[in-house]
């Protein structure tokens, strides 16, 4: 919409399409009525005084508002730089000698990252999350689309290109969980906020495994819900195009059922594990062996096939699992548990 069809708008209709205008005003101390006027009247009436103190005058601050919605729009339509591609150039290990790859991931890759601890899983997600170039310890270069990320799509806070789930998560503000997904929900520029809050709540508890109620204070969760909260606030609120995951099994969560939602968006998603299940869950894994990678293997469909027989197992786990945590007697035979 051009300026001068924003400035003929009138205010509550503008508001309630874009109420994000709001906080542009507010920013400039301009009170702005909630009815009976246009945008344009409103601006018109600004003491020329108030505008000098923010170094304008009324048709400067025309031009920055009208490029500050060109921006909100262009972020709430996730118009961040598409990524089709991420590839990976090899630096070096912890011995310094070159780690020889070029690996590209694209749209939809399932990339698991395995080794032993300590071994450099981390320090790989951590040169994607950063889109290093060079300039982190291992040396590694990561393009997107084939090219070197740009310094403002590495430093940008509101179109950032990673989503990455770590192993530790603490929370230190002080709101509930519905304040909490309502916030992200708001800074996303969600439409629907009720709706964005039902949604993320229900897949959080239903990845736990433990109620929790939109009340509960998000210090007070556990770190199985924690971190439930967090890949639902992912799979359902990010817009990030890349995904990184570290160590998932540890989270106290439904790890297939995570899974399954962080990788139905069409994103590239790379998980650090030490779960076959996860591992097998692939379409490759990158081992890591003293801070390089060793070597890519491609699943396999004779894997595959033994995936199936692993799932079969890990479902009869669950519910043993879920027989300890009711508190209810084990009653377990080998040879019905391998039938």
């Amino acid at each position: 919409m051009m300026l001068d069809e924003l400035l003929q708008q009138p205010l509550p209709q503008l508001l309630k399409e874009r109420p994000y205008v709001r906080d542009f005003f507010a920013a400039m101390g301009i009170p702005l009525p909630s009815k009976g006027q246009r945008l344009g009247q409103v601006i018109d009436a600004v003491p020329a005084e108030q505008l000098t103190e923010f170094g304008l005058d009324r048709q400067e601050l025309m031009t920055q508002f009208a490029e500050f919605v060109k921006q909100m729009e262009q972020f709430k339509a996730g118009a961040a730089q598409p990524v089709r591609t991420v590839t990976i150039l090899g630096g070096c290990d912890k011995a310094g000698q070159p780690e020889e790859i070029q690996l590209e991931l694209t749209v939809g890759d399932v990339v698991c990252v395995v080794g032993p601890t300590g071994s450099g899983k981390s320090r790989l997600l951590a040169d994607i999350e950063c889109l290093a170039q060079g300039d982190t310890p291992s040396g590694r270069r990561i393009l997107l689309d084939g090219e070197p990320a740009d310094e403002s799509a590495r430093l940008a806070g509101e179109t950032r290109l990673v989503a990455q789930l770590s192993q530790n998560m603490n929370f230190v503000m002080d709101l509930s969980v519905q304040e909490f997904i309502a916030l992200h929900a708001e800074s996303r520029l969600v439409d629907d906020i009720d709706g964005a809050i039902e949604q993320v709540f229900a897949t959080a508890v239903d990845l736990a495994g433990e109620p929790f109620t939109l009340a509960t204070p998000v210090t007070a969760l556990s770190g199985g819900q924690s971190r439930a909260l967090m890949i639902a606030d992912v799979a359902c609120l990010s817009a990030s195009p890349i995904v990184l995951i570290d160590e998932i099994e540890n989270a106290g969560v439904d790890r297939r059922r995570a899974l399954e939602l962080l990788v139905k968006q069409e994103k590239i998603v790379l998980m650090a594990t030490h779960d076959p299940i996860l591992a097998l869950s692939g379409h490759r894994r990158l081992v890591i062996k003293n801070g390089g990678i060793a070597a890519v293997i491609e699943t396999s469909d004779e894997e595959r096939r033994g995936l199936e027989q692993l799932n079969v197992l890990d479902r009869k786990l669950a519910e043993l699992r879920d027989q300890v945590r009711q508190g209810r007697r084990i009653s377990f035979d080998l040879d019905l548990f391998l039938s």
